[in-house]
């Protein structure tokens, strides 16, 4: 079967199924809401010879930016522009004041350090700078213009491996690898977790036309960047870009995504960690216990306390964001669910007096594969029940909507393992699509992963960094 592309909601409580047309025709979701950022105070750090062509390509993208081309035009839109009266109807707002140029001396120091020094040399300079200006408390977002001479470094057991992100997701014990990549996006948002402003890092490739992605990355049309980068932003200020439908009938929930990393330093053990998200796609989140990888089955798994304690802490996060409980608990986790993690999540939600509690494994790709007639591969959507609860979705694919596949690899489908499931599989498999589509670093509406699982990947990448003890930020536009 396939299921219908999940819509979103936009400014209105209009729908659309894309986030680029819904925001384009009705404004983000939060339009109207007397906390919503109308103006947003950006922070610029970066080289000189890199600031002022940034601040010139912010200003031009008050403006719209023509689509790429007319074959597809729902997979290449125009990008309306960014002004209070259009698309996320708010504006950047930048001045000398709010900026801080890293100087030629520093630059040279990166340049010339060997690796991985300066990776590390890079990283202080930048978070003393960033400091400074967040100290000063005029800033919503920091915009960093990393330094275009410097290299992410390769460690110890993976030289040579490239952090593309648009490949598909590694397996579980692959993700456990001991610190397969340091970069300076990672590095640099774990020694800034006690800010205030989150901090959104750029490339000079993406403003700059003339200067060529890194190797092994490709550059998205002018209109896809805008988009991109804009959306983050708002996300990050405080708005609400868009957010998932929710029938008035359903149960209050709470999304909880669970995986596990292990620190820089290769230690045996590896922590758990959770995401908080609601309807709104507000995340708050939890860092958990040790986990120990299972004789059995070679993966992370918690022990029953620890599991109970980290839902416990969940729960206490959603309530001081929330001011109340969920209803429904829907827990994600990237290892299949041990006896003692069952009984320890049922007894936080019992404890808690939680009326339902969802718990699936969602793998990172699935063996079964569909096939439909012609070149085309299977729809966004194709659902395939293998067992009673045993599913395979696929949340890439061909998209009626673009007309095309928009991926560069045969798509894989994910798994979706439920434990004890409260919903048909139709159901929980829609759910699963709808949470692909919140994502605030994609505008396209073909996410692979739930937001659950996505951000917990994210979110480790920056906390295998942080030493066990460090006070670390909650809210997820730190990570992303």
């Amino acid at each position: 079967m396939v299921l219908d592309e999940p819509e979103l909601e936009f400014g209105g409580v209009a729908r659309h199924i894309d986030p680029r047309f819904g925001i384009t025709n009705y404004g983000p979701a939060d339009l109207g809401a007397v906390d919503a950022p109308r103006a947003i105070r950006v922070g610029l750090v970066g080289p000189a010879d890199q600031l002022d062509g940034l601040r010139r390509w912010l200003e031009r993208c008050r403006e719209p930016i023509a689509a790429k081309d007319e074959q597809y035009p729902h997979l290449f839109p125009e990008f309306p522009g960014c002004d209070t009266d259009r698309g996320l109807h708010t504006t950047l707002v930048f001045s000398d004041r709010n900026t801080r140029a890293i100087n030629s001396r520093d630059l040279r120091a990166i340049e010339t350090a060997g690796q991985p020094a300066a990776l590390t040399e890079a990283v202080s300079i930048y978070a003393e700078e960033i400091r400074t200006l967040a100290d000063e408390n005029r800033v919503d977002v920091l915009l960093v213009a990393r330094p275009e001479q410097l290299i992410d470094t390769a460690s110890r057991s993976a030289r040579g491996l490239k952090a593309d992100r648009d490949l598909p997701a590694p397996d579980t014990l692959n993700e456990l690898a001991p610190a397969q990549f340091a970069n300076f996006h990672d590095l640099l948002k774990a020694r800034l977790l006690h800010l205030r402003q989150p901090i959104q890092i750029i490339r000079r490739s993406t403003w700059d036309e003339a200067t060529r992605p890194p190797e092994g990355h490709s550059r998205q049309d002018e209109a896809s960047r805008a988009w991109n980068l804009h959306v983050a932003l708002y996300y990050k200020a405080g708005g609400v870009p868009w957010r998932l439908l929710r029938n008035p009938a359903d149960l209050t929930t709470c999304y909880v995504g669970v995986a596990f990393y292990r620190s820089d330093d290769g230690s045996s053990l590896s922590t758990s960690v959770a995401q908080v998200f609601n309807e709104r796609g507000d995340g708050v989140i939890v860092r958990g216990g040790p986990a120990r990888i299972s004789r059995t089955d070679r993966q992370p798994h918690l022990a029953r306390a620890d599991a109970h304690a980290l839902l416990v802490h969940a729960l206490d996060a959603y309530r001081r964001e929330h001011h109340t409980a969920p209803a429904r608990i829907v827990l994600h986790k990237t290892s299949a669910f041990t006896d003692d993690e069952v009984g320890g999540f049922q007894d936080a939600a019992d404890e808690r007096f939680i009326d339902t509690l969802d718990m699936s494994w969602i793998t990172s790709s699935e063996g079964a594969a569909a096939f439909r007639p012609g070149d085309a591969p299977p729809l966004r959507g194709t659902l395939v029940i293998l067992g009673e609860r045993e599913l395979a979705l696929y949340a890439t694919g061909s998209i009626e909507f673009y007309r095309t596949y928009p991926g560069m690899y045969i798509p894989r489908p994910i798994g979706i393992r439920p434990v004890t499931p409260t919903r048909n599989p139709r159901e929980l498999a829609a759910e699963v699509l709808a949470l692909t589509k919140m994502n605030w670093n994609q505008t396209r509406l073909d996410g692979r992963l739930p937001v659950t699982l996505r951000t917990a990947n994210q979110v480790k990448s920056v906390l295998r960094f942080c030493p066990p003890d460090q006070a670390v930020a909650t809210r997820y536009a730190h990570y992303m």
